[in-house]
């Protein structure tokens, strides 16, 4: 095991022990479940002002919550938002946490760097393990750090798809980000196996050679073999190669806290239940973690082997040669361009049409009214759509315009659809919330009908 101490000795993470990721849809379970140290939310899904009663509750308790931010962007080639930064902050000090935690990936690309229109994955893409990107990793974090009131801990994501031509391992790349930035880390083992499925990474070696004295907590998640690769749904139970890796890192430290996932297909909570107890049980078959202090600091401390030496950040030439790869990659996923020099046109064809369902399943959740109105046509209609118009905004944003676009192609279905997907659209398409009035809403139904009938 490498034994390699930081320059930068990241914080001391609060002791979290137990936690669940929080979800309305298994809010009352969680509420009476024993043994429930913590929780994770997406932060993205909380407004500060307005708090789940259920959270406020579980606060009540002494129960720590964390945010959970998933379209930060730290691996964008552009510096953070600082409206997204902004929102990321207020949500931590609505819940009083003791940090936040965001993912090592890139979620949007395209735009001013590049002259391109900006284009957004929808999800969590891989950046490429190269020096150039983690120049503009370290930025951006450093970046985040200064904004947010509390610590940050970033997360290393799954991936079906390898960039070519990297230079350091998952390992290597994670020790220099924490050496260089002292950021924590969120180490999720479902994601080490998911990496060792599509990619052929040994976990033991990821293991080896990252910093385990920076982590502050630790994700445990199931997943499913699809499409011949390993998908990390957060839908199906947590399989034995999973626990493995979780004890075998609970060989090398004590992690401060460890948390189960699932976000879709939630069991009944006895079965919520044995998951944790199964969590608990390959934790306490580790060996004993050898105790470890606090990493010291100053210079001239041993580097991780093989890592990247640090060079001098050559700013805005490393970003835009960095959101060119990214530009190219993304746009070949979702806008049909040529797949890039060196990536596998299969993989790259699997994780495009993983990017269009997960887009078609998140709209149907932020706008559930859309299935229900096209009924069994949606899927097939929503499909067609996103095919030909990748997301340049979020996803509800995405709603409207799928709805704008069936409306101007014709409602799939009787007219009685038509008149619902026309309200529908303009109850939430206005700059101004629609008017309680029902001659007002009438008047503006039928201009925004006459709009959506005229060419264009």
């Amino acid at each position: 095991m490498t034994t390699t101490a930081l320059r930068t000795a990241p914080p001391r993470t609060p002791r979290l022990g137990t936690g669940i990721g929080w979800r309305p849809e298994i809010a009352d379970a969680i509420e009476r479940m024993s043994g429930i140290d913590w929780v994770e939310v997406v932060a993205e899904n909380l407004c500060p002002g307005h708090l789940p009663e259920s959270l406020l509750r579980l606060r009540e308790r002494g129960v720590t919550v964390v945010p959970h931010g998933v379209s930060l962007g730290l691996g964008d080639a552009d510096r953070p938002d600082e409206g997204r930064l902004a929102q990321l902050a207020a949500r931590a000090e609505a819940l009083g946490s003791p940090l936040v935690t965001e993912h090592i990936a890139f979620v949007r690309a395209g735009g001013g760097l590049t002259a391109s229109p900006l284009l957004e994955a929808g999800h969590l893409l891989p950046v490429p393990r190269t020096r150039d990107a983690l120049d503009v990793l370290c930025e951006n974090v450093r970046i985040a750090q200064d904004r947010l009131p509390v610590p940050l801990a970033v997360e290393n994501i799954a991936a079906l798809i390898s960039w070519p031509y990297e230079e350091m391992t998952e390992g290597q790349f994670l020790y220099d980000l924490v050496d260089r930035t002292g950021v924590r880390l969120l180490i999720d083992v479902a994601n080490l196996h998911t990496n060792h499925v599509n990619r052929g990474e040994d976990p033991a070696r990821s293991l080896d050679e990252l910093p385990v004295e920076a982590i502050a907590y630790v994700h445990v998640a199931g997943g499913v073999e699809r499409d011949g690769v390993w998908h990390d749904s957060h839908a199906h139970p947590v399989p034995e190669a999973v626990l493995e890796i979780l004890t075998d890192l609970t060989s090398r430290v004590d992690p401060p806290g460890v948390l189960l996932e699932r976000d879709e297909d939630f069991p009944e909570p006895d079965e919520l239940a044995r998951e944790l107890g199964s969590i608990r049980a390959a934790m306490s078959r580790a060996r004993p973690a050898p105790a470890t202090p606090a990493p010291p600091t100053g210079a001239g401390h041993r580097r991780s082997p093989g890592a990247a030496t640090p060079t001098a950040d050559d700013g805005p030439a490393a970003r835009q040669r960095v959101a060119l790869a990214q530009t190219a990659l993304l746009s070949a996923l979702v806008a049909g361009t040529p797949v890039p020099e060196g990536f596998d046109r299969a993989r790259l064809a699997v994780q495009g049409r993983a990017l269009l369902a997960k887009r078609a399943d998140v709209v149907a959740k932020v706008a559930p009214e859309l299935p229900v109105i096209l009924g069994s046509s949606y899927r097939k209609e929503f499909l067609a759509y996103a095919n030909r118009r990748p997301m340049t905004t979020g996803y509800r944003a995405d709603a409207l315009s799928f709805a704008e676009h069936v409306l101007r192609a014709g409602v799939p279905g009787d007219e009685e659809a038509r008149r619902e997907l026309t309200r529908w659209w303009v109850d939430r398409s206005g700059s101004r919330p629609p008017s309680r009035h029902p001659w007002s809403r009438l008047v503006r139904s039928v201009r925004v009908a006459r709009a959506l009938r005229s060419p264009g």
